[in-house]
């Protein structure tokens, strides 16, 4: 933990100060930023481990400034902060490449521990891309350690949480996961949420694992229970 950079992206000065105190006192090292221009400047000319980002920021809004991090870096971990508790909002912070998202007001120690886990959950994965550093399966490679797929001659960068699911699905081959499941043991957040975030990410896996015009079975949806992933398709 001791010196892990985190970018601070908060323009509510007294939660920001609040906060930036106490994770100095857990050992961080903080840069707060109060607007997402700024904080696109401050990732473009910083090494950070972490991001904790406000969604309502002046100049541009927490997932742009998502969005923009993930052209460039699919690894680094975002944690989203907002007062829009909305399914539809938490669904839109996790497809822009946010790693997790918690709502105002929340309690200081579920932040701290938070930060925790998603910095343990990058050298998590560190250590498992040696496992497994490169995956292929009929005309398709998937690159866990540059972040990235090729599927029929064309490339595609993967975010962490893809290659992540990615990672896991190959891994337990041939068995259903169930939502609940992938909720909780790749990303580590409630299962009760009631979400179509896995779908859409099955949906984004068909889209780069299919073969030209011919719909393949690799990612296998079994409607109200779970997914399987099968390498024979």
């Amino acid at each position: 933990m001791q010196n892990n950079k985190i970018l601070l992206v908060e323009d509510e000065s007294s939660l920001a100060m609040g906060l930036e105190f106490n994770l100095k006192e857990e050992g961080y090292i903080v840069k707060w930023v109060d607007d997402g221009q700024k904080a696109v400047d401050a990732f473009e000319a910083e090494k950070f481990d972490l991001i904790i980002l406000d969604i309502m920021l002046p100049y541009l809004d927490g997932f742009e400034v998502a969005e923009a991090v993930r052209l460039k870096d699919q690894q680094i971990p975002i944690l989203i902060l907002s007062a829009k508790d909305k399914i539809k909002d938490r669904i839109q912070g996790l497809e822009t490449g946010a790693d997790d998202y918690l709502t105002k007001p929340f309690h200081l120690e579920e932040l701290i521990l938070k930060v925790k886990r998603m910095l343990e959950r990058k050298s998590w994965y560190s250590e498992l891309q040696e496992d497994i550093p490169v995956y292929s399966f009929g005309d398709n490679t998937i690159d866990f350690k540059e972040f990235k797929c090729i599927c029929d001659g064309k490339e595609y960068p993967l975010t962490q949480q893809e290659a992540m699911l990615l990672k896991f699905m190959v891994e337990n081959e041939g068995k259903l996961l169930s939502r609940k499941e992938i909720l909780e043991k790749v990303w580590h957040i409630n299962s009760k949420i009631e979400t179509r975030t896995i779908d859409n990410f099955i949906v984004r896996f068909r889209k780069y694992f299919s073969s030209g015009s011919k719909k393949n079975e690799y990612f296998k949806t079994i409607r109200g229970v779970g997914y399987i992933f099968n390498s024979k398709g």
